[in-house]
């Protein structure tokens, strides 16, 4: 059975469906403009600044193009002198609001003449406080002592969202003042790993871990879409730019986050923009068994050396993304040092000078496909650095029916990922008989990124949503594919941009490992995403000394069938009676990310199979529920239940649905652990699912 909805507007669907290179970076204007960023070196790798525009030229697919831009960029090495002590009356002077844009005056247009942009991004929700408080140190120390007079300095942050603290600026009070002004602590709790049961993890004390993979999943994918948010604010300047990120390591799952790893790099390189990241967490040397700020771990590794190949095995995955970040975008990753302001000043000396130059393509076709540069020298020879090329526009409204087709299954098949359209995706499981599942699959789209076409009254716009399941074997075993009409009216046009879409697609699986891609376009924009994940239906049928449970889905609200603003085609009552995200006549929303705010409700939903009859009803069970939340500390912090469910479903055999409503406006923000302790009182079974959340 297939669904789909709205955060604030439910959308139901379909029926049941049954078993079955990197882009190199130029600067383009609609004008057809191209810039390309050129630094000439000598054999001794020394800078050569003399050259002029004539001394060049350019090529496009092999055709010369006319350069009508020319600007060399001399960079100065020295370090700037101490600003002079402040007059009397310049103190009295309230200093000008810093601004907190990316601003560009003309796009493709240079703006900053022989000046070095450094942009110092603080990834707060990375980094625990002591490497806050370090690279706060590092970057005041480099605007105090080691700016030179070619550097403009902009600082942005990220702790739940990105901000902008200021633009590009040489104004050292200004960047002074802001830098002291960090929130140190805030977000702090998101910079570990959550905890996936693993033996040679920390030893919490608690009697049962579960594995806390999917959270990390998302954690890091928000950590990444930071990044590529902030590159996108960049992309309107066409000089070159360094983004310095302070961090504490990307920790990646598997090939779950290499999508979003790929995005974030694809549009540095399309922005022109250098990562340098900086490890804030400088030299490591945690000890094995434990220390002042992390237990022990809660196995026997610690005796066979596993806890010290794991430990160092997290550090170098976590610092392998740093890696990445900086050798795909034409940076450096400064690791295992203490002197973060070393890792700035590194990045300071990658930008010397060099040329930016700038021509109008001869070709004027808007056909998406990419075009190589070539960059000589006409009278000299000498080491050119520069972009390989750029993939030319082609625009969504003359795509025909045949385009867009051929697009989603290209789309679909390719292995570089498409982020225009941000998705999150959820997929859990539901036994309906021994051998087969129930697998709902949800799909987020902020409503931020999607374009409506502007009609009376309000808005409308379209989806097309396909996807594909694969087994082991790497056959098709689930396809879906829906296009859907959304149309809003006027007060739900306005809140768009504060709400999501929410798709559903079910399947019906047997047992196994799995792997899903989804992809999602919006067609008024010919916005894509895609999301590429794996995995895994349990055999629930087999005997178990503890209690067999569906997954648990986590929810922060449920919206009335009613509410629907679109539909594949009508869902009969018996499907709906079928799907276990359905209650009443309202629709479970799945929180994919676990993000939930302290004035909504936390409902959680899922069935207990193969509990013991009651007794004094056989047709009854006996299933008591409780929830408990832990702080980082592991302390208790709420506690309800114990609530009973004692009927069977209708429709999945020897399920007890089981549905909790807890509000959660008594819990102080940050990260918990929630826990449901589930017990069936005849058979004397238990089971401890788990998940990592965060109230803001």
């Amino acid at each position: 059975m297939r669904w789909s909805f709205l955060l604030c507007f439910f959308l139901p669907l379909a029926g049941q469906q049954n078993q079955q290179a990197q882009q190199p970076a130029t600067f383009s204007t609609s004008t057809n403009l191209v810039i390309v960023d050129v630094t000439v070196k000598d054999k001794n790798g020394k800078s050569i600044e003399t050259l002029r525009a004539g001394d060049f030229s350019v090529l496009e697919d092999g055709k010369p193009q006319k350069i009508v831009v020319f600007e060399p960029q001399k960079l100065a090495t020295e370090v700037r002198p101490p600003d002079p002590p402040p007059s009397l009356d310049s103190q009295l002077e309230l200093p000008d609001d810093p601004k907190t844009t990316i601003t560009a005056q003309t796009p493709g247009k240079v703006q900053y003449h022989d000046k070095r942009l450094m942009a110092l991004f603080f990834d707060f929700s990375s980094m625990g406080m002591p490497e806050q408080l370090r690279a706060q140190e590092a970057a005041l120390k480099f605007i105090d002592e080691q700016m030179t007079p070619s550097d403009l300095v902009s600082i942005l942050l990220y702790t739940a969202t990105v901000q902008v603290k200021t633009d590009f600026t040489d104004n050292r009070t200004v960047l002074r003042d802001i830098i002291n002004q960090l929130p140190i602590g805030e977000m702090a709790e998101l910079a570990g790993t959550a905890d996936t049961g693993d033996d040679d993890e920390e030893d919490t004390g608690a009697a049962f871990v579960a594995d806390e993979t999917e959270f990390n999943i998302f954690n890091t994918d928000r950590k990444l879409q930071a990044i590529e948010d902030v590159v996108r604010k960049l992309a309107a300047l066409p000089e070159k730019k360094s983004l310095i990120y302070f961090s504490s390591g990307v920790s990646r799952t598997g090939m779950e986050n290499q999508a979003q790893l790929e995005a974030s790099i694809n549009a540095a390189v399309k922005a022109n923009v250098s990562i340098f990241p900086i490890d804030a967490r400088g030299l490591m040397a945690d000890p094995p068994g434990g220390g002042a700020s992390k237990g022990a771990s809660r196995g026997s590794g610690i005796f066979s050396g596993s806890v010290q190949n794991s430990q160092r095995a997290a550090i170098n995955n976590s610092q392998e993304t740093l890696a990445t970040l900086a050798a795909d975008t034409g940076g450096k990753a400064f690791l295992d040092s203490n002197d973060l302001s070393v890792g700035i000043v590194e990045a300071q000396k990658e930008y010397r000078s060099y040329y930016i130059l700038g021509y109008y393509t001869t070709n004027d076709k808007k056909d998406g496909k990419f075009r190589r540069i070539t960059v000589k020298l006409n009278h000299a020879t000498a080491k050119l650095e520069h972009r390989q090329g750029y993939y030319a526009d082609k625009v969504w409204g003359k795509f025909t029916g045949q385009d867009k087709e051929q697009q989603l299954k290209e789309a679909l098949a390719a292995g570089d990922p498409m982020t225009d359209l941000p998705l999150a995706i959820e997929v859990d499981y539901f036994r309906i008989s021994p051998t087969a599942y129930f697998v709902p699959v949800s799909v987020k789209v902020p409503g931020s990124v999607i374009a409506l076409a502007r009609k009376k009254g309000g808005g409308e716009t379209e989806f097309d949503f396909l996807g594909q399941i694969l087994d082991e074997r790497k056959t098709a075993v689930g396809t879906v594919r829906d296009f859907i009409k959304v149309k809003l009216d006027s007060a739900d046009a306005e809140r768009l941009a504060r709400r999501n879409f929410h798709y559903d697609a079910g399947f019906t699986l047997a047992p196994g490992h799995y792997r899903m891609k989804f992809l999602v376009r919006e067609s008024q924009s010919g916005k894509m995403g895609t999301f590429d994940t794996r995995f895994v239906i349990p055999d629930l049928a087999a005997d178990s000394m503890t209690l067999k449970t569906s997954s648990v889905v986590w929810s922060s609200q449920r919206e009335p069938l009613s509410a629907a603003v679109g539909e594949a085609e009508r869902v009969n009552r018996r499907a709906m009676a079928a799907n276990p995200l359905i209650v009443g006549q309202e629709k479970v929303v799945p929180n994919i990310t676990k993000f939930f705010r302290r004035s909504q409700n936390l409902y959680v939903s899922f069935d207990v199979y193969d509990a013991a009859p009651d007794p004094a009803n056989a047709r009854g069970r006996k299933v008591a529920v409780s929830m408990s939340l832990f702080n980082q500390k592991g302390a208790k912090a709420f506690e309800a239940g114990p609530v009973h469910a004692s009927d069977v479903a209708v429709t999945r055999p020897n399920a007890v649905p089981v549905q909790l409503q807890v509000p959660l406006k008594g819990l102080a923000p940050g990260r918990y652990t929630c826990q449901l302790n589930v017990i069936d009182e005849v058979g004397r079974k238990f089971a401890f699912p788990r998940t990592m959340m965060v109230v803001q």
